[in-house]
């Protein structure tokens, strides 16, 4: 591709509007443009990258034995009616109405058309195992759009769906994606975990997702330095840990009421009443679905939303206003304690066993002494409920946790039968016996892999994009395009590149070779030659990685060889 037949606006400038590098760099680069908040158009040498990627997820998905299909866009809302998601999806599900009056939305992903087909199309354990997938423009209306195609309202995603007679065989079809998933991100060129994770809006009984480890990366994200364990921080568990035995076996002393004028975060009370954090217990109060119900945690932890809902099951959880608080305990917020509660108290694992704590004491302005478990008041349930810290060990070896950060650009899930029972999509087993299909659903990120291989391969001159999914595979840069000898050399390896199928571009602009130079490095292109007339006295041409800070020089009559050799090396280092 030449240059100047090509459309490549790069931009000096970066942009004030874009937080992190990804965006800015896309944006500079001339790869996208923004139409309106969360939605972008695609410029070439970013349709190109995106291309690249759908490429080697299209070929890891078929030699996966998954079959590729193309879903509408448009989703009838019936559909998302009848699976229970139309309310409970939320805000970020786009609905609108057609000339009939009938209720549609703008898919955010494809659980329900995909079931509708199969349970008009399956009817047979015979017909099964098989997994359709799809690469597809989607729609989330995400409230706060952000950081370019990393989190925007139109995105480009490939979503497959399995489905299978049984829970074993469910679990061989999640193993082969797993593994599909593994090549697809290795041949991406990208660092990336397969951490435990929270199943979200999609449901189902687990999941994984596949984080590209960045500082920039939205997710949290624990491993362990001892094992294979590694989760979003949202999943993490915690192990219980026991008390030691003096303090379990430490009597109850007298509880006692302590007025607390104005005092009611955590750092105010446990400074007041010259305690630590762990000896005073949070009573938050919070409305799952229609139910409203305690949640006590240890004033050194914090609540994981994401376990409490699962817990208890609910579609929607949300922290009680003053008001509701108010209603239940009598006392304003921060005030707030379990004991004379007619309400179910449900408390985080780290409680069970504690003695002689801290609460709230339903009354302004008023903190309990010395209160305990069973004589003050009853906790129905224990649990896993808390945000797991860097003091906590590894829940599957006791190993030593570090913390990180992540990009989503993956994600799968057993889905088992929650959508093929709401959308009555059975088959009939080899005893003619009807039964609903297993199923399991798996997502790419597509357009977000290139903006977390930004994220992950950057300097202060520009992108340094992994071969894979480079727009262009080399540079050629010819500093003079008014000699002839520059011209007919440059021709001339530009030509014998072509011809060994390797993707180049040809930068014939009439510009100062600094120009050139900047825009090489801002665009990020692996390999770069240069032809320059002090090289070509000599009989040599000057060729350099992006990821390398040197560069060389070699006869001009290698050079198309040696260019050769680089990207084979490039592709070799990713297997």
């Amino acid at each position: 591709m030449r240059h100047s037949e090509y459309f490549i606006p790069t931009h000096k400038e970066i942009p004030s509007d874009a937080e992190i590098i990804s965006h800015q760099l896309m944006l500079r680069a001339g790869m996208i443009r923004k139409l309106t908040s969360g939605v972008y158009t695609y410029l070439p040498t970013g349709l190109k990258a995106v291309r690249k990627a759908e490429n080697i997820i299209r070929e890891e998905m078929n030699r996966a034995g998954a079959i590729e299909v193309l879903m509408p866009a448009v989703q009838p809302g019936e559909l998302w009616k009848e699976s229970g998601r139309w309310d409970y999806y939320g805000r970020e599900l786009l609905r609108f109405k057609d000339r009939h009056n009938r209720d549609a939305c703008l898919g955010p992903t494809h659980e329900e058309v995909i079931t509708d087909l199969v349970r008009k199309e399956i009817h047979s354990y015979k017909q099964m195992p098989i997994n359709f997938y799809q690469i597809q423009t989607k729609f989330r209306d995400e409230i706060r759009p952000r950081f370019g195609i990393m989190r925007g309202r139109e995105f480009i995603m490939k979503d497959a769906y399995s489905f299978d007679t049984d829970e074993e065989a469910a679990d061989r079809s999640y193993r082969i994606m797993y593994e599909a998933y593994t090549r697809i991100f290795n041949r991406c060129g990208l660092k990336f975990r397969a951490v435990e994770a929270d199943t979200g809006t999609i449901g189902g009984s687990s999941s994984h997702e596949f984080m590209v480890i960045a500082k920039t990366g939205e997710d949290q994200i624990i491993t362990c330095s001892d094992c294979d364990y590694a989760a979003n921080v949202e999943k993490a568990e915690v192990s219980p840990v026991m008390e030691p035995r003096e303090v379990m076996e430490n009597g109850m002393s007298l509880m006692e009421e302590v007025v607390t004028p104005g005092i009611k975060t955590v750092s105010e009370v446990t400074s007041f009443l010259k305690i630590s954090p762990d000896q005073l217990i949070k009573t938050l109060i919070y409305k799952a679905d229609d139910e409203v119900i305690a949640v006590l945690i240890r004033g050194d932890h914090e609540l994981n939303e994401h376990k409490f809902q699962s817990f208890v099951g609910a579609g929607e959880i949300e922290l009680a206003g003053p008001d509701l608080v108010f209603e239940i305990t009598g006392a304003p917020t921060g005030f707030a304690g379990p004991q004379g509660l007619k309400i179910k108290i449900i408390a985080d694992q780290s409680i069970r066993g504690m003695k002689n704590f801290v609460t709230g004491g339903n009354k302004k302005d008023l903190h309990l002494k010395n209160m305990n478990i069973g004589r003050d008041f009853t906790v129905d349930r224990f649990a896993d409920l808390r945000l797991i810290t860097s003091t906590d060990l590894c829940p599957k070896c006791g190993g030593k946790i570090s913390f990180g950060r992540g990009i989503e650009v993956g994600h799968i899930f057993k889905l088992g039968t929650k959508y093929s029972q709401a959308l009555n999509a059975l088959f009939l087993d080899e005893h003619g016996k009807e039964k609903p299909v297993i199923m399991g659903c798996y997502g790419i990120g597509v357009s977000r892999i290139v903006a977390a291989a930004i994220e992950q391969n950057h300097d202060k001159d520009g992108i340094i994009f992994p071969i894979p999914i480079s727009p262009f595979e080399v540079t050629i840069l010819p500093l003079r395009v008014d000699e002839k000898i520059i011209i007919d050399t440059t021709e001339r390896i530009y030509q014998e590149l072509l011809d060994q199928k390797i993707d180049v571009l040809l930068d014939d602009r009439a510009e100062r070779p600094g120009i050139k130079f900047k825009d090489a490095d801002l665009l990020g292109t692996p390999v770069r030659l240069t032809i320059g007339p002090k090289g070509l006295k000599n009989g040599e041409v000057e060729i350099k990685l992006r990821s390398e800070p040197k560069s060389f020089t070699c006869p001009i009559n290698d050079a198309a060889t040696i260019i050769r050799k680089k990207i084979t090396g490039l592709y070799d280092s990713l297997k």
